[in-house]
């Protein structure tokens, strides 16, 4: 395959596994940055029957390089975080369910999981609106800052990498991790990592190997 339908087919991928694993809906969208732009799925899309006609090539302001249809509005969210950060190659946006709840309520996000701490901590947007335009994009990735996932309040979260699969292995963790805290908090009162826990979590979990392996955990089940 050409470097763009290799890309592209990342995304379908990407899509469809977060979608399968009910982290994307109907809704949702991931990019991988380019020169001109990023590739990214139109808004338009089946997320659940993704095809590679369904990833278009725009540049920062939205403009269709190529592909058959839109971009999503919230593209303004992936073009705020590319901005922001140089090292950011990748970004995931979806809705997630149990994470989204422990906005909903106010609750922090805690590392209960030894994968969930990667992405501690956690900045929230205080903010439900959408991220269709440049100032709630600049908002968004302000929130952001360096850290590597971040959620929004009452909307679902965002996750970035180096590579799609970083981006995609974050998301993942980040909403097993919210499952975990929501479950255990039924109990009684989880079990949180101490700040030397998370480092010897990130120190042995940060690992691109280990990433490409959850990866293709669920790229099996496609």
């Amino acid at each position: 395959m050409t470097e763009s339908e290799t890309i592209k087919q990342q995304l379908v991928d990407c899509i469809r596994m977060l979608e399968q694993s009910d982290i994307i809906d109907y809704n949702g969208h991931a990019s991988i940055r380019t020169e001109q732009g990023m590739y990214i799925n139109i808004g338009s899309c089946q997320r659940s029957a993704l095809t590679t006609a369904d990833i278009c090539h725009i540049d920062m302001e939205g403009n269709v390089l190529e592909g058959n249809g839109k971009p999503p509005l919230e593209f303004h969210l992936h073009a705020g975080i590319y901005r922001a950060r140089a090292d950011v190659q990748a970004v995931v946006h979806a809705h997630p369910k149990w994470s989204t709840f422990l906005t909903m309520t106010g609750t922090d996000y805690l590392p209960v999981f030894a994968q969930g701490s990667l992405v501690y901590p956690m900045p929230v947007l205080d903010s439900p609106n959408s991220i269709n335009n440049k100032v709630m994009a600049d908002r968004l990735a302000a929130t952001l800052g360096d850290r590597s996932a971040a959620l929004m309040k009452s909307h679902g979260g965002v996750t970035v990498g180096k590579t799609i699969v970083e981006a995609f292995v974050l998301a993942n963790y980040m909403e097993e991790n919210a499952y975990r805290q929501y479950m255990a908090m039924q109990i009684g009162k989880p079990y949180v990592f101490t700040e030397h826990e998370m480092t010897q979590c990130r120190e042995k979990l940060w690992n691109e190997t280990l990433f490409k392996r959850a990866w293709d955990h669920f790229l099996a089940k496609l």
